[in-house]
């Protein structure tokens, strides 16, 4: 019987988690073990309390009011920052990070292989997964902060202002790519599997991410481009999700040429393709342009493609067969391809 592959992305995961988990159970006993040692009264200070005197309702309640009234002045007053951060809350900050991060990749790739395991939701994960990983990280500062540090608002606020207007100063470019990245996972431009062209770039979006996009060229070339350029130049979407895109294969032809033959040629030549993805149509348009200084129509076939990686296999196969077939019938000579003087 063949052995069954690991379906997890990090094979010491499964260990990693365990030994966190153990870790957090001990550092979690022994600190509320510290706690109510300390919290514990000594013998003294309980031996004064029984042999104390009752005091009247009167005194209690001055006693009471007047405590209230010497505190009024510290209620805006924000507490120290040694009031709010400790050594355990440190401790714990750190062991649910470490936990929430291999969580969170350990999901990430459990959705990265049941796309692949099923096509037909392929683009509609790779459409959640970076807003998991937003929403994930969100909610580990959360429990993180609320939950652990638990500061007063007053400090919050403090802290807030303080981190707003230091970010504001030093992370411009930052913040713009960061808004960028909001901006194309809520508006959704495009998605991670579609072929776009932005600025000087064209190629298929393999990740979508907080500050950058990461596409890869016709020549394997992955490039990095920064959300922020998503706002302020245009992006042309070739596929908008769907498994098929659409191909333009390009040709010079002499001006006096049989379109319609030519026509013929090149619509027979995209039915019988192995990639050709025939539930939308063909079409063949010509136009006027001049090309090496004379003029020429150039022919563009446009028709769509079964998967996005045969796009450029299909363009080539397009160009070799409607070249060499008009060749063949003598309907373009071979001195129309050779340097003109």
């Amino acid at each position: 019987m063949a052995k069954m592959k690991n379906i997890y992305p990090f094979p010491r995961i499964k260990t990693l988690i365990k030994i966190s988990f153990l870790i957090s159970f001990l550092l979690f006993g022994l600190i509320n073990l510290g706690q109510t040692v300390q919290s514990t009264p000594p013998l003294q200070q309980i031996l004064d309390t029984l042999e104390a005197t009752p005091k009247s309702n009167a005194e209690l309640n001055k006693a009471d009011s007047a405590k209230k009234e010497a505190q009024k002045p510290q209620v805006l007053k924000p507490p120290s920052v040694t009031d709010v951060v400790s050594v355990p809350k440190i401790i714990w900050t750190i062991i649910f990070t470490i936990i929430g991060y291999f969580v969170i990749r350990l999901l990430i790739g459990l959705l990265n292989r049941f796309s692949i395991r099923y096509p037909r939701y392929e683009f509609t994960i790779k459409r959640i997964i970076p807003i998991f990983r937003i929403f994930a990280w969100v909610f580990v500062i959360y429990v993180v902060v609320v939950g652990i540090f638990n500061p007063p608002a007053a400090t919050m606020l403090a802290f807030f202002a303080s981190v707003g207007v230091a970010v504001g100063f030093a992370a411009q470019d930052l913040l713009k790519n960061v808004f960028g990245g909001l901006v194309v996972m809520f508006d959704r431009p495009f998605q991670i599997g579609d072929k776009i062209e932005a600025g000087k770039y064209y190629g298929e979006v393999i990740e979508i991410g907080i500050r950058s996009t990461k596409i890869v060229t016709p020549d394997d070339s992955a490039v990095t481009v920064p959300n922020s350029e998503f706002m302020i130049q245009y992006v042309s979407n070739s596929n908008s999700g769907e498994n098929n895109c659409q191909v333009v294969a390009e040709m010079y032809l002499p001006i006096d040429i049989d379109t319609e033959r030519v026509r013929q040629i090149a619509t027979e030549a995209a039915q019988i393709s192995k990639y050709i993805f025939l539930n939308k149509p063909i079409v063949v348009l010509f136009f006027n342009e001049f090309h090496d200084r004379r003029p020429v129509l150039k022919m563009r076939l446009k028709a769509y493609v079964s998967a996005l990686d045969k796009e450029f296999a299909f363009k080539s196969e397009m160009t070799e067969i409607v070249i060499k077939s008009l060749l063949e019938e003598g309907i373009i000579k071979a001195e129309f391809y050779l340097a003109q003087p």
